[in-house]
């Protein structure tokens, strides 16, 4: 018999959550540690998502506060769309992902989980990604640990465009 080990999982299953005042994402935009967050620039920032769809599954977050990107201002929106575009390229050399799904879900009725705060997927996929686990045992199948996704996408951030700490 298989076994398959997630354990960053539990805390989803279980229902633990990590205690926070105000918004989880204004919150993680200003963590020192930066355990989670890949890459900065003017307006956003790419981060890990804890509980992914696939691995490296990554969000595009602004640093402002808002519910929906028609609140963000142009330069925050150019920013965001090319901060995707960078974090497209740091995926397919991180992990030759050869396609992606892509998308915000706005409003709590559409599935957004942290509803608040706008937030952008990038979702690296991959031929048969979606094997028996996923169709019979609605269980996704992350081969990496958290810890490891994060450093091989910041350091791939880092050669791919120069910089420390974006």
């Amino acid at each position: 018999m298989d076994h398959i080990f997630a354990p960053w999982r539990m805390g989803y299953i279980t229902g633990e959550k990590k205690l926070v005042d105000g918004c989880v994402f204004c919150n993680l935009q200003h963590d020192p540690n930066e355990q989670q967050i890949i890459a900065r620039s003017t307006h956003v920032y790419v981060t890990l998502n804890l509980y992914p769809y696939n691995n490296g599954h990554v969000m595009v977050v602004p640093y402002e506060h808002v519910d929906t990107q028609e609140k963000l201002s142009p330069d925050a929106l150019i920013d965001l769309i090319l901060t995707v575009n960078r974090t497209l390229a740091v995926l397919r050399k991180a992990y030759n992902a050869p396609a992606f799904n892509l998308g915000a879900n706005i409003g709590a009725a559409a599935g957004a989980g942290i509803a608040a705060h706008y937030h952008f997927h990038i979702v690296p996929r991959w031929n048969g990604d979606s094997n028996f686990m996923t169709t019979v045992a609605s269980t996704r199948v992350i081969p990496d640990t958290l810890e490891n996704i994060h450093r091989d996408l910041k350091s791939t951030w880092e050669t791919l465009f120069h910089v420390k700490d974006s």
